[in-house]
Protein backbone atom coordinates (compact mmCIF):
# COMPACT_ATOMS: atom_id res chain seq x y z
CA UNK A 1 0.00 0.00 0.00
CA UNK A 2 1.13 3.37 -1.18
CA UNK A 3 0.59 6.42 1.17
CA UNK A 4 1.61 9.96 -0.40
CA UNK A 5 1.32 13.69 0.72
CA UNK A 6 2.32 16.85 -1.35
CA UNK A 7 5.47 18.65 0.06
CA UNK A 8 5.04 21.54 0.73
CA UNK A 9 6.07 24.88 -1.48
CA UNK A 10 10.14 24.93 -2.57
CA UNK A 11 10.80 20.99 -1.56
CA UNK A 12 10.56 19.05 -4.94
CA UNK A 13 12.41 16.01 -3.63
CA UNK A 14 10.38 12.78 -2.52
CA UNK A 15 11.18 11.45 0.69
CA UNK A 16 10.60 7.78 1.50
CA UNK A 17 9.26 5.93 4.70
CA UNK A 18 8.97 1.95 5.26
CA UNK A 19 6.28 0.51 7.48
CA UNK A 20 7.28 -3.48 7.49
CA UNK A 21 5.54 -5.11 10.89
CA UNK A 22 6.40 -8.30 12.45
CA UNK A 23 2.85 -9.43 12.65
CA UNK A 24 3.33 -9.59 8.90
CA UNK A 25 6.72 -10.44 8.05
CA UNK A 26 8.26 -12.33 11.38
CA UNK A 27 11.64 -12.58 10.29
CA UNK A 28 14.06 -9.85 10.40
CA UNK A 29 15.99 -11.17 7.85
CA UNK A 30 12.57 -11.16 5.92
CA UNK A 31 11.72 -7.38 6.92
CA UNK A 32 15.08 -6.18 5.82
CA UNK A 33 15.31 -7.57 2.40
CA UNK A 34 11.44 -5.79 1.92
CA UNK A 35 12.80 -3.14 2.76
CA UNK A 36 15.80 -3.09 0.92
CA UNK A 37 14.18 -3.84 -2.27
CA UNK A 38 11.55 -1.03 -2.35
CA UNK A 39 14.75 1.28 -1.45
CA UNK A 40 16.60 0.51 -4.60
CA UNK A 41 13.47 1.21 -6.65
CA UNK A 42 12.79 4.17 -5.08
CA UNK A 43 16.34 5.19 -5.70
CA UNK A 44 15.87 4.31 -9.13
CA UNK A 45 13.06 6.30 -10.05
CA UNK A 46 13.72 8.75 -7.84
CA UNK A 47 14.34 11.67 -10.50
CA UNK A 48 11.15 10.77 -12.35
CA UNK A 49 9.00 10.86 -8.89
CA UNK A 50 7.18 14.43 -7.92
CA UNK A 51 7.69 16.24 -5.36
CA UNK A 52 6.14 14.56 -2.66
CA UNK A 53 6.14 12.31 0.74
CA UNK A 54 5.61 8.53 0.11
CA UNK A 55 5.36 5.80 2.96
CA UNK A 56 4.94 2.28 1.68
CA UNK A 57 2.81 -0.26 3.84
CA UNK A 58 2.78 -3.56 3.85
CA UNK A 59 -0.90 -4.57 4.20
CA UNK A 60 -0.89 -8.02 3.07
CA UNK A 61 1.97 -10.82 4.25
CA UNK A 62 3.30 -11.62 0.57
CA UNK A 63 3.05 -15.79 -0.02
CA UNK A 64 6.65 -16.43 -1.20
CA UNK A 65 8.98 -13.78 -0.28
CA UNK A 66 9.95 -13.17 -4.12
CA UNK A 67 12.47 -10.11 -4.70
CA UNK A 68 11.38 -9.98 -8.61
CA UNK A 69 7.26 -9.49 -7.65
CA UNK A 70 7.79 -7.02 -4.99
CA UNK A 71 9.73 -5.18 -7.38
CA UNK A 72 7.35 -5.01 -10.18
CA UNK A 73 4.35 -3.86 -7.27
CA UNK A 74 6.75 -1.21 -6.23
CA UNK A 75 6.89 0.19 -9.86
CA UNK A 76 3.26 -0.27 -10.47
CA UNK A 77 2.47 1.81 -7.89
CA UNK A 78 5.51 4.51 -8.31
CA UNK A 79 4.25 4.49 -11.98
CA UNK A 80 0.47 5.14 -10.54
CA UNK A 81 1.79 7.82 -8.57
CA UNK A 82 2.93 9.68 -11.49
CA UNK A 83 -0.25 9.34 -14.10
CA UNK A 84 -2.40 12.54 -13.77
CA UNK A 85 -5.55 12.06 -11.73
CA UNK A 86 -8.78 12.79 -13.70
CA UNK A 87 -10.23 15.69 -12.00
CA UNK A 88 -13.91 14.69 -10.53
CA UNK A 89 -16.76 16.75 -11.78
CA UNK A 90 -19.54 17.49 -8.64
Amino acid sequence: MLHYQPRPEGMTEPRLGLVVGKKLLKHAVDRNRLKRIVREQFRLRRASLPGVDLVVRLAVKPKPLDGKQIADDIVALFDKLQRPRPKREN
